[in-house]
């Protein structure tokens, strides 16, 4: 089964950095692909999840959390179509936040930052380990959605665009990578 690994809180505003491409040169007998700067890593094969965070953690020059899922959870989360309509808005840009661990209980939703209609984000849906949101830019100022997420579910997360997802999708469904 494949894994799908995200580093949490490296390579932003110019701490925890580090180079995704070395990493994965490194790992390259575990056949890892880097998406990126942002710490995201599509990993096929059948690599234990506690075979992968050994040898990342061995070689990763900073300290990070890694949230690591099986592929078939994010190709299965993109292949539902989540988001409401209202995400083809133009303005509104579509992230997920993937969370330590599962949720015990679905929270009410949706849960805005800062709330009412001017809101910034707005979390619309939780799926496993997935919570969906919604983001959008009024003024100057912007609202965290990673921070959003962790506050409101008490939960460490990390948060990619909607297109790294579909990216994920594509690498394990082309072949490239087994599901």
């Amino acid at each position: 089964m494949s894994l799908v690994l995200f580093l949490r809180a490296v390579n932003v505003g110019g701490h925890q950095v580090f180079r995704p491409s070395l990493l994965a040169k490194q790992l390259a007998h575990l056949g890892v692909m880097n998406l990126g700067a942002a710490g995201t890593f599509v990993v096929p094969g059948t690599v234990s999840q506690q075979a992968l965070r050994t040898e990342v953690r061995r070689r990763l020059p900073v300290p990070a959390e890694l949230m690591i899922c099986p592929g078939r959870d994010v190709v299965d989360l993109v292949s539902r179509h989540p988001f409401p309509n209202e995400s083809a808005d133009k303005d509104v840009r579509r992230f997920v936040s993937v969370m330590s661990r599962r949720l015990p209980k679905a929270p009410p939703l949706p849960l805005a930052g800062p709330s009412g209609s001017r809101w910034q984000v707005s979390i619309v849906g939780v799926s496993g380990r997935f919570a969906l949101s919604l983001y959008r830019r009024l003024g100057p100022s912007s609202v965290d959605i990673n921070g959003l997420v962790e506050k409101h579910f008490d939960v460490s997360a990390t948060t990619r665009n909607w297109n790294t997802m579909c990216k994920i999708r594509d690498l394990l469904e082309g072949g490239r990578a087994s599901r």
